[in-house]
C-alpha cells in the first residue's frame, strides 16, 4: 500500500439550465454543489475489507480470502476503460446477491465498491481497508449523489493502489489532483456509475470530479476554466418522481407538437449559451446588479418553458411562488415532476431574507439548505480542514 490513510470529498450536482433540452441536442449547464461526499479510507490489519455508510444505513464487511475468489482468472491489473469487465459483474452480482438486475442503493454501493477495489488491487495482495463515507448530500434526488461516492472511491483508492499521488503536502488543508490524475479518477468513476446506473451520461462523474461548471451537449463534456461562486437556496420537494416517465413525457410532445415544442428548446439552447456569457463575464470584470438581474430572468423563463414541456408540478409551482413573495427566483433542477429546484440569492440578499425564506419552504414541508455553486471538484484534505461534524461522524467508525 502506498498510503496508510486518506481523507477525500466530492461534490454534488444540479443542473442550472438546459434539463430535458440536452437530451433532444441542446446544450446544458452542470454545476457543482456545495454540499460533498466524505470518504476516509484507512488500511487495518484484519484481513477484511469493510465498508460504513451510515447515511443509508449500510455496513458491509467482508474477508480477503472470499474477495479473492471473485477475481477472474484472466484479470490482470486492468487500465480504465469506457466497457466494464462482464465477468468480474456476474460474479459480483451473485456475491452480494443481485438477482435478475433487481439491486438497491445499498447492493449498489457495494458492488461500485468491490468493483473498483478488485479492478485496481486484483493483480496483487488485496489489502486490508476500513471506508467510511458520510455525505451532505440527500439519496435519490438528482443531486448527483451516487457520482459523488463513486468519485471519492475512486480517487481514495487510486491513491492507496499508487495509481496516482496523493496530492496533500505538509501544512496544506486541501490538495487537488493534477489534469492527468483527475482524468483517470473520473474514468473510474463512470465506471462506478456504470455499476449503479446502466448507461449513464458522465455528467454527474465529471461534476464531481473537476467541480465547477461543465458544458454538455451531443455527449461531449468541456469543463469551463472559470466560473463565479454563486449562492443558492437548494430546495427538495420531497415529491418522488421518475426521470424515465418525464423525459418520455417530453418526447411525446415533441413528436405531438413538433412546431410548438421545437422552438421551446431552441429557446432553453439560448438560454443556456447566455447564461455561460453572463458567468464568464462575472469573471473577467466587476460584477454589477445587472448581472443578477439577467441570471434571474433567464431562470424564470427556463421555468416556464419546462412548464410548457410538461415537466413542472404543483410543488415545483409552490416553490417558485414562495420564493418569489420574498424577491427571489427560482426553477427546477434536473428531471422535474417533483424532485429538487434551485433559488438564486444576490450578494445583497439579507440573511433575515433568506432564513424567512428557509423556514417558509420547511412550513411546505419540502427541505431547504443554504449552498453555493461553483465551488472545486475532488480534493484530499487534511482532518483539520473537514467540518468538526462531518469528521466526528467519521471518526466514530
Amino acid at each position: 500500500m502506498h498510503i496508510t490513510e486518506c481523507l477525500v470529498s466530492a461534490p454534488g450536482k444540479a443542473i442550472l439550465h438546459g434539463e430535458h433540452a440536452v437530451v433532444h441536442g441542446k446544450v446544458a449547464l452542470a454545476v457543482s454543489l456545495n454540499l460533498r461526499t466524505y470518504l476516509q479510507l484507512k488500511v487495518t490489519d484484519t484481513s477484511k475489507v469493510c465498508v460504513n455508510l451510515p447515511n443509508i444505513d449500510a455496513f458491509f464487511c467482508w474477508d480477503l480470502d472470499d474477495l479473492r475468489q471473485l477475481i477472474p482468472a484472466s484479470n490482470g491489473k486492468r487500465e480504465e476503460g469506457k466497457r466494464l469487465d462482464a465477468e468480474l459483474v456476474r460474479r459480483l452480482c451473485e456475491f452480494v446477491n443481485v438477482l435478475n438486475g433487481n439491486s438497491d442503493i445499498h447492493s449498489n454501493a457495494a458492488l461500485a465498491f468491490l468493483y473498483i477495489y478488485l479492478s485496481l488491487f486484483g493483480s496483487g495482495d488485496l489489502p486490508s481497508v476500513t471506508v467510511s463515507v458520510w455525505s451532505e448530500l440527500p439519496a435519490g434526488a438528482g443531486l448527483g449523489s451516487s457520482a459523488a461516492y463513486s468519485v471519492c472511491v475512486a480517487a481514495a483508492l487510486l491513491c492507496a493502489s499508487g495509481a496516482i499521488p496523493a496530492p496533500l503536502k505538509d501544512l496544506d488543508p486541501t490538495a487537488r489532483w493534477c489534469q492527468e490524475d483527475l482524468e483517470l479518477i473520473n474514468s473510474w468513476a463512470f465506471q462506478g456509475e456504470m455499476i449503479i446506473h446502466g448507461n449513464p451520461s458522465g455528467v454527474d462523474n465529471a461534476v464531481g470530479t473537476w467541480g465547477g461548471m461543465l458544458r454538455f451537449l451531443a455527449g461531449k463534456i468541456i469543463p469551463l476554466s472559470r466560473v463565479p461562486l454563486l449562492r443558492i437556496l437548494l430546495t427538495n420537494t420531497n415529491v418522488p418522481r421518475s426521470t424515465k416517465v418525464l423525459v418520455a413525457g417530453v418526447k411525446d410532445k415533441i413528436n405531438k407538437f413538433p412546431s410548438v415544442i421545437s422552438p421551446v428548446l431552441d429557446s432553453v439552447d439560448a438560454i443556456s449559451c447566455t447564461c455561460e456569457k453572463v458567468l464568464s463575464e462575472m469573471t473577467c470584470e466587476p460584477i454589477t446588479g445587472e448581472h443578477y438581474n439577467v441570471l434571474e430572468e433567464l431562470i424564470d423563463i427556463n421555468q416556464h418553458h419546462l412548464n410548457v414541456m410538461g415537466v413542472g408540478h404543483p410543488a415545483l409551482d409552490t416553490l417558485c411562488r414562495v420564493t418569489l413573495a420574498r424577491g427571489l427566483h427560482s426553477k427546477l433542477t434536473g428531471a422535474g415532476g417533483g424532485g429538487c429546484g434551485i433559488t438564486l440569492l444576490r450578494p445583497e440578499t439579507d440573511c433575515g431574507v433568506v432564513q424567512a425564506t428557509t423556514q417558509d419552504l420547511k412550513d411546505c414541508g419540502f427541505d431547504c439548505w443554504e449552498t453555493s455553486i461553483g465551488g472545486p471538484g475532488v480534493q484530499q484534505h487534511s482532518p483539520l480542514s473537514v467540518k468538526e461534524d462531518v469528521l466526528e461522524v467519521l471518526k466514530s467508525y
